[in-house]
């Protein structure tokens, strides 16, 4: 884990000092881009760079950065993981996830794991500077354009596969693991039954099997995502770049809150009988 760095290793926009600047990215193209790019800034310097998950450990804890850019893919592993050890080892370290994987999951994955800021690496040069220094002077704060928009595709979809009661009890004891004979005795129905009602979830998430379902119900935020490991808003019109205090972002559940439901035990009742543009490019 990252020993946390004294005051007097920060830098910051305000400070007398550059911001220092860690680089994980696995591709060295993306490497140099970024650091051409910190060249022509006078208010950043890069201190480190790392190709991998092991190296970028080493490298964080030696240079001990105010801020750290990485990849979600990492050819030793995987970036939102990294993310979280380095948020749990120092909660003032600026992260900023500058990644090609556009989709909405990897966005809300990226603001559960506790990062400053989320990029594409198409983004306009400005909007990676920005983020950058966004991460150095608001570490716990996350920001990424288009995050209102997401949070509306999400919300249409939700609406869409909103879960009946029923329904939603049935997830909630497949995302635990239990299986369909133990679903009908928790629910007091018969294993047809339960059977039935499994059937029609998978058919309204448009899945086949448990899987996909648990797979399809983390997208849509019909159950949490679980983390190897755990104010204010800002104006967000479409298109627009939305800011989002860590602990009362809106529409958002805080990660403390995601954990698995715990199932009450099973009462001593047998079954019912059966029934029927940036020069970093996309790397």
């Amino acid at each position: 884990m990252r020993t946390v760095c004294k005051d007097t290793h920060r830098g910051g926009v305000g400070a007398a000092v550059a911001i220092r600047l860690a680089i994980v990215d696995g591709h060295t193209l993306t490497r140099y881009g970024l650091r051409e790019l910190i060249a022509q800034q006078p208010d950043i310097e890069v201190v480190a760079e790392s190709m991998s998950a092991a190296d970028a450990r080493v490298e964080v804890g030696r240079a001990c950065p105010d801020v750290v850019t990485l990849d979600v893919t990492l050819p030793d592993g995987n970036g939102l993981h990294l993310a979280r050890e380095f948020r749990d080892g120092d909660a003032d370290l600026g992260i900023v996830l500058l990644t090609s994987q556009e989709d909405d999951d990897v966005l809300f994955r990226a603001l559960e794991t506790g990062v400053s800021a989320f990029v594409a690496k198409s983004a306009p040069v400005q909007e990676v500077l920005a983020a950058i220094r966004h991460a150095a002077v608001a570490a716990s704060s996350f920001t990424a354009a288009g995050l209102a928009v997401a949070f509306a595709r999400r919300r249409a979809v939700r609406d869409r596969m909103a879960l009946s009661p029923q329904q939603a009890e049935v997830l909630r004891l497949l995302s635990a693991g239990l299986s369909i004979p133990v679903i009908a005795m928790t629910m007091f129905i018969s294993q047809s039954t339960a059977k039935t009602y499994v059937a029609r979830l998978y058919e309204k998430l448009g899945v086949g099997n448990r899987a996909q379902a648990l797979m399809a119900a983390v997208q849509l935020d019909l159950i949490p995502f679980e983390h190897d490991a755990p104010a204010g808003t800002a104006r967000a019109l479409g298109g627009e770049r939305l800011t989002i205090g860590r602990v009362a972002a809106p529409g958002v559940m805080s990660p403390e809150v995601h954990r698995r439901p715990e199932i009450a035990p099973v009462p001593a009742r047998a079954p019912a009988a059966a029934a029927s543009v940036s020069p970093l490019g996309a790397v």
